[in-house]
């Protein structure tokens, strides 16, 4: 009898347990793997950007803006942005710096992401 009231025990705390866990885990924020997807895509089409820019440098030894880079054939992407975030391309003689800025007014707290020439991405300031 008394093994079977330690196991009915232990049943109750391993069941008080695992409700616990997965409550918490739904309360934790929905919006976080629909946020990271997000942020994937916007990393994916700034280094595509980037990639596109080199390849216009190298045919025409310059760099070029994103409209420019869109006419000449060089990118495929046809938006100018991705859920919410606006595309730029700032260019200079030495290189050029590809940037997304995100939408403040519609999701505070975001940030704005950029790739240089390096290919290295990173917040932007």
């Amino acid at each position: 009898m008394r093994s079977l009231i330690g196991l009915l025990v232990v049943l109750v705390i391993v069941l008080i347990t695992y409700k616990l866990y997965f409550s918490q885990l739904q309360s934790t924020g929905s919006a976080a793997p629909a946020r990271t997807i997000d942020l994937v895509g916007v990393k994916n089409d700034l280094l595509s950007i980037a990639q596109a820019e080199r390849v216009y440098q190298a045919e025409h030894s310059s760099y070029a803006s994103l409209s420019e880079l869109s006419s000449s054939g060089t990118m495929a992407m046809s938006k100018p942005g991705r859920d919410g975030y606006a595309y730029e391309v700032e260019t200079s003689a030495s290189g050029f710096r590809v940037v997304a800025h995100c939408p403040a007014a519609t999701s505070p707290g975001c940030a704005d992401y950029a790739v240089d020439d390096a290919m290295n991405f990173h917040t932007a300031p």
